[in-house]
């Protein structure tokens, strides 16, 4: 069973050339397969189509650069050897085994806006020259780049910002046809729920408090935080939040619960489906923030197969650790991310009044966000 993240086709570079990357919340390095030694040229999806990928060199855009060790953005100058060496980077995912790494490049990343007179935008951008990438990313999970849009200056919005071409925010939507959004400038609406951000000090990310469960009417009072991050196709919760929700969502399934003996199979909680059934009914699952703004949860179950038997399952796997509400969870919202007020928003949307397409290609694995430079 293989879930998609979002991606979207971005421009980059003078000629321009168009790369998919994974959309990733929870991660702040951009970066795209560059004079590659370990990368994808390209994949098959399920349907048999072949999908060539373009690889990014410095020597064939004009309007590339190399970042030295001694620019701000570089944040490893103790692997340099001199000041105006090449900037290195390395970034870790908590993907088992996955990383880039490469050197820092700055170019350009070609941008529209909006607004009823569409016009272009160029915004010079430093991202990563992967020339090395490992685990997840060689076998799928965002193999023609990921788009890292975290807190930390070296992000997408952060330079967007800082170069006034954008204010301190975004927005993305995840439709239910699997199409989405992302609008950098996006601050939301008066009418959308809110809850604040709650800060690390050390790497501040969108982690938010969540102060109830409810399963099916019956609510769960219960206090833990949680990273919103687009980069995650699931939602993972480690107890006690993941009892909590796990157990209400199997008292109240009306189908028989299905043994799940894979160690490979993320999910602990299957109900197995009729061949004539024609409709799904599971538990409703909601969230309430910080702050009393109710989250509904529009898709919180995985339709699959399991041994050869229809079955649908509660999407959420079992943390050792992190809590995090993934791409799944926020299906059917316009999600906003603003970075000046500090607040996450969220409001139902189809997706179709937005900007710039984030299609998510089918027979992609997902890959788990990590800290990295």
């Amino acid at each position: 069973m293989i879930h998609c993240l979002h991606y979207a086709n971005v421009s980059v570079g003078t000629p321009a050339l168009s790369f998919l990357v994974a959309l990733d919340t929870g991660s702040d390095r951009f970066w795209l397969p560059c004079d590659c030694l370990s990368c994808v040229s390209g994949l098959i999806t399920s349907n048999g189509q072949e999908i060539d990928f373009n690889i990014y060199s410095p020597n064939t855009s004009s309007t590339s650069s190399k970042v030295p060790c001694s620019s701000a953005m570089c944040k490893q100058r103790g692997k340099c050897s001199s000041s105006q060496s090449d900037c290195p980077y390395q970034v870790r995912y908590l993907s088992n085994g996955t990383s880039s790494t490469g050197v820092l490049v700055e170019d350009i990343l070609h941008l529209t806006t909006d607004d009823n007179k569409t016009r272009p935008v160029e915004a010079n951008i430093t991202f990563g020259c992967g020339k090395v990438q490992t685990g997840s990313f060689l076998y799928g999970a965002a193999p023609n780049g990921l788009f890292g849009l975290g807190m930390d200056d070296i992000s997408v919005p952060s330079i967007l910002a800082k170069e006034k071409l954008a204010s301190n925010a975004f927005s993305m939507c995840f439709g239910n046809d699997g199409l989405g959004r992302i609008s950098f400038g996006d601050k939301g609406s008066s009418d959308q729920g809110e809850t604040p951000f709650n800060l690390r000090q050390s790497h501040p990310t969108y982690i938010v408090s969540i102060t109830q469960i409810n399963v099916g009417g019956k609510a769960g009072d219960l206090v833990f935080n949680a990273i919103f991050d687009s980069g995650t196709s699931f939602t993972y919760l480690n107890d006690p939040a993941y009892t909590l929700i796990s157990d209400s969502f199997n008292t109240l399934a009306l189908e028989k619960r299905h043994a799940t003996n894979s160690s490979n199979f993320p999910f602990d909680y299957c109900y197995e489906l009729s061949s004539n059934q024609t409709s799904i009914k599971p538990p409703e699952v909601n969230l309430t923030m910080k702050g009393g703004d109710p989250f509904f949860v529009n898709d919180p179950i995985v339709v699959t197969t399991l041994q050869g038997i229809p079955v649908y399952c509660l999407g959420v796997v079992k943390s050792d650790n992190v809590n995090i509400i993934g791409q799944n969870f926020m299906t059917g919202y316009r999600i906003v991310f603003d970075r000046e007020k500090m607040v996450l928003g969220w409001k139902a949307s189809d997706c179709y009044n937005n900007t710039l397409p984030a299609n998510p290609p089918t027979a992609i694995p997902p890959t788990l966000a990590g800290n990295g430079n």
